[in-house]
C-alpha cells in the first residue's frame, strides 16, 4: 500500500533526488517557505527548502523496490529503514502542506511598520514559533545568531533539528 516516507539525500541534492525519483514515476514532496534576502537595497523572495537535504517520497515499498529508491542518485536512505520501514501519517504531510500553503498565500511585503516581538529569552527556554512555516509549534532556544535570528531546536520526525529563525517568529511558551 502507497505510504509517505522520509528520504535523507545528499547536502543540497534534494532537487536532483526528485528529479531523478520522478523519471521512475514516484511521487515526492518537497516543503519548502519563502525567504526574503535584501542586497543591494532591494528585496527578492525565494524558496527556500523547510528541512534542508530531506524530502518525502509517496511510493509502494511492495511494487517498488526499496533498494532502487536508495540507488537513486541523490539520495541517500530512506530514514528509519533498518527492519520495518516506519510510514509518515498522511495527516501530518496535509498539516505541512497546508501551513506552507497559508505561510505563502500570506506573505506581504515588508513595512518599516512592523512590531518587533522580540522576547528577552535565554538559551534553553521553551519558546513557540508565532509566525512563519513552524507557527504554534514549540521547541528549545539556543543561541542569538546574529542581530535579528536565532537557533531554536524542536522535535520532529522523531529526530530533534536545529533551524535559524528570525527572532520575532518566537515567543516564550507560556
Amino acid at each position: 500500500m502507497k505510504a509517505w516516507y522520509l528520504l535523507y539525500c545528499k547536502p543540497r541534492g534534494e532537487a536532483r533526488a526528485q528529479q531523478n525519483l520522478a523519471l521512475q514515476e514516484i511521487e515526492t514532496y518537497i516543503p519548502t517557505y519563502p525567504e526574503e534576502k535584501k542586497h543591494n537595497g532591494k528585496v527578492t523572495v525565494r524558496r527556500v527548502s523547510l528541512f534542508p537535504s530531506y524530502l518525502f517520497i509517496h511510493f509502494d515499498p511492495q511494487v517498488t523496490s526499496v533498494s532502487r529508491v536508495h540507488n537513486t542518485r541523490g539520495v541517500i536512505r530512506i530514514v528509519g529503514c533498518k527492519e520495518l520501514m516506519t510510514p509518515i501519517d498522511e495527516g501530518v504531510i496535509d498539516a505541512i502542506k497546508a501551513r506552507e500553503h497559508k505561510w505563502i498565500s500570506e506573505l506581504l511585503p515588508e513595512t518599516s511598520t512592523k512590531e518587533e516581538r522580540v522576547s528577552p529569552v535565554q538559551s534553553g527556554d521553551k519558546v513557540k514559533f508565532v509566525e512563519g512555516p513552524f507557527a504554534e509549534l514549540e521547541g528549545i532556544f539556543q543561541e542569538k545568531n546574529g542581530e535579528k535570528r536565532c537557533y531554536v531546536l524542536f522535535d520532529i520526525m522523531g529526530k530533534q533539528q536545529r533551524v535559524s529563525v528570525e527572532r520575532t517568529a518566537v515567543k516564550l511558551a507560556g
